[in-house]
């Protein structure tokens, strides 16, 4: 297990979606991280993975979407970005088998598609979205 996952001192339920178009993911720019990232957020106790990722998503790109829409992809574990040292997040990955078109709200700055090679670029990099961008990219869902 990875030395900074031993020491975790909190741990972050998450979920993430995957809204792939022209072989790049749509990511998420947070006014409160300064960090691109997976569209979603954290899972109240009371819910269900798939039932936060609709309201997140409603909340952060106005869009509705369904829990029967989205298919299971993968879970990550990997320290959070932009939270206490020590947090790790665990995020359940879900592809949207739906057409939206989505619009920045709320603590969302922007929406952009990217390519692994241009996510990596950026000025702060989530290790979370890099490991999901990774197993995409080698499944041949994003270039």
């Amino acid at each position: 297990m990875n030395q900074n996952l031993k020491s975790a001192t909190a741990l972050l339920p998450c979920a993430g979606l995957i809204y792939i178009e022209n072989k790049k993911l749509l990511l998420a720019y947070s006014n409160n991280k300064q960090c691109f990232y997976l569209p979603g957020g954290k899972i109240d106790y009371t819910e269900s993975a798939k039932r936060a990722l609709c309201r997140e998503i409603f909340e952060e790109m106005n869009v509705q979407i369904n829990e029967s829409d989205l298919k299971f992809y993968t879970h990550i574990t990997a320290p959070a970005f932009g939270e206490q040292e020590g947090t790790v997040m665990e995020q359940d990955c879900f592809l949207l088998l739906q057409i939206i078109s989505p619009t920045a709200a709320a603590e969302i700055a922007a929406l952009k598609y990217f390519s692994l090679e241009k996510y990596k670029c950026e000025t702060n990099i989530a290790p979370g979205v890099v490991i999901v961008m990774e197993q995409l990219k080698k499944d041949g869902f994003i270039s």
